[in-house]
């Protein structure tokens, strides 16, 4: 491997793995809302954070870049307070990859606080714990196998980005060249056989992860 793959891949890995902790953040209070709300908006928000499942990821990173550039309310709003623009930056691979990747972080979080019902948090409420209490002590414990999954999708997701990553970061080399742009860079230039390296490493990194959640039961909710 080159150099500029070996710098692909840290940004990467050091890409994923602040996308998976932002996600976590955002995405914990977001589920338990949709797991427990009846509010009428519960659909509309469901539906926002699944889009990404279903937006081609250029569309996705298209919009993305109109609403971070220069005359977009977040670009204004960046300039406003002084900070430098977020399209093909790595803080503006940041932002996309949250978003392209959320519900691969909110739905298995949603499903896991579905499942524990209301028993537990009524056993709490009996014992004077208060809503904040009984959900650090009893709803985020039985749920850790969820945020397992969460976590394992979310980063592995995030690794394997291209239509977002092409729109928001472009393609510079140890900025916002991550490794599926390495990967297309040697495809366009014939050299098949570094493709190959980095493909194949992909794919067998997909598997690890899929095998590890299906062998450790992470998958199944409680």
């Amino acid at each position: 491997m080159s150099p500029d793959d070996v710098t692909a891949i840290a940004l990467t890995a050091q890409l994923a793995a602040l996308s998976t902790v932002v996600l976590l953040i955002l995405g914990t209070p977001m589920a338990w809302w949709l797991a427990r709300s009846r509010s009428r908006l519960r659909s509309v928000v469901g539906a926002i954070v699944t889009l990404p499942l279903v937006l081609p990821p250029a569309v996705l990173g298209f919009y993305l870049l109109v609403l971070m550039g220069p005359q977009g309310p977040v670009g204004q709003l960046t300039r406003s307070l002084g900070l430098a623009p977020l399209p093909f930056t790595f803080a503006g691979l940041v932002v996309g990859s949250v978003i392209y990747s959320l519900p691969f972080v909110v739905q298995p979080l949603q499903q896991a606080f579905s499942a524990l019902g209301e028993l537990p948090l009524e056993a709490a409420a009996t014992l004077r714990a208060s809503p904040r209490d009984a959900f650090f002590s009893v709803a985020l414990p039985l749920a850790l196998p969820g945020f397992v999954t969460a976590a394992v999708l979310g980063f592995a997701h995030t690794v394997g980005e291209f239509g977002v990553v092409l729109m928001i970061g472009g393609n510079i080399p140890g900025k916002t060249q991550v490794l599926s742009m390495a990967i297309y860079n040697h495809v366009e230039a014939l050299e098949y056989r570094n493709a190959h390296w980095l493909a194949g490493g992909m794919l067998g990194f997909s598997f690890l992860v899929l095998l590890l959640l299906y062998s450790r039961g992470w998958n199944r909710q409680p």
